[in-house]
């Protein structure tokens, strides 16, 4: 039996999603066995401070892509939407595991909806791109900075420094931990984040065997819709914490998209919708990112202090 080792972080929920990817990939190959490799990503040291003024791009995936390219893992685990547009030369992605919920959800021990927040209510998140969709549907509310693993956000809630938070309901779901979604903040009011909701297994460019094996835990559509997305990101050069947001679906061999970028103050929003026959996913994201472009997506990112560097 061959022992690979896993890079994945150190987190309740990366843990839960790497062994998830184990136990499927073990199942697919039995003769196969897996070692998990936990490594602290700088965005996991640095918890004191948002994303968006850490600034850089790869916060938590550096550490995992350094040990494949030093031979210390086999492959590493992320969350997708983690991965920046452009990978280190030597590393590829042979796979996208299917879907898990794409959404937000509201979290609140106290309330039934984000409409039921009194006046005043304080919001907890990070993400620029929550707290756009949150102030654009409540501009009453305060949204307050919070970070760390996704257990201690909930015992700040727990605590009262909250009167609710928001979260991804996949990653409560993958812990376990899906009672405690009060509400699912779907389309058309809150449209997720890049590859929200997707587990992304990399590996070396150059490892045959990996390769393949890796490749029988990849499902072609969300690899599409995937594919769609990111090209946004791509094509605009984005970091992973704009305040952009982007979602595909396929629906009888045709994907659409909508895509956004907000003033993270709840002010002006630039948004495309679009279609195209699911062959071309790529170039149906470039469209999108070129459309939101041609809008003035820079400019209002320019407004906000965002840096395109």
């Amino acid at each position: 039996m061959r022992t690979l080792k896993v890079a994945t972080r150190k987190s309740p929920l990366a843990l839960a999603q790497t062994q998830l990817v184990c136990d499927e990939l073990m199942r697919l190959h039995p003769e196969l066995a897996c070692e998990l490799l936990p490594i602290i990503s700088e965005g996991d040291k640095k918890l004191d401070q948002s994303l968006s003024k850490i600034g850089g791009k790869g916060l938590f995936v550096k550490e995992l892509e350094q040990a494949l390219l030093s031979g210390r893992a086999d492959f590493a685990v992320h969350s997708t939407k983690d991965l920046p547009y452009a990978m280190p030369e030597g590393l590829s992605v042979p796979a996208f595991l299917p879907r898990g919920n794409p959404f937000d959800a509201f979290v609140s021990n106290n309330h039934a909806s984000l409409m039921d927040l009194p006046e005043g209510a304080v919001v907890g998140t990070s993400s620029l791109r929550r707290q756009s969709l949150l102030l654009r549907k409540r501009p009453d509310i305060r949204v307050a900075f919070l970070r760390g693993n996704m257990n201690t956000r909930l015992a700040r809630l727990d605590a009262g420094d909250f009167d609710a938070i928001i979260l991804a309901a996949a990653g409560l779901q993958r812990l376990g931990l899906a009672d405690r979604i009060v509400q699912v903040l779907s389309l058309p009011d809150f449209i997720p984040a890049i590859a929200q909701g997707v587990l992304a297994v990399q590996c070396r460019t150059g490892d045959e065997f990996m390769q393949q094996c890796l490749l029988t835990l990849n499902d072609p559509a969300t690899q599409a819709c995937v594919s769609a997305e990111r090209a946004v990101s791509t094509r605009m050069k984005a970091d992973c914490h704009w305040p952009l947001a982007a979602h595909a679906v396929i629906e009888q061999g045709v994907m659409r998209m909508i895509a956004l970028v907000a003033d993270a103050k709840g002010g002006r929003m630039i948004s495309v919708e679009d279609s195209a026959p699911e062959s071309d996913a790529l170039l149906l994201g470039q469209r999108v990112a070129d459309e939101l472009v041609a809008k003035g997506a820079f400019e209002l990112l320019a407004s906000l202090g965002v840096s395109r560097e």
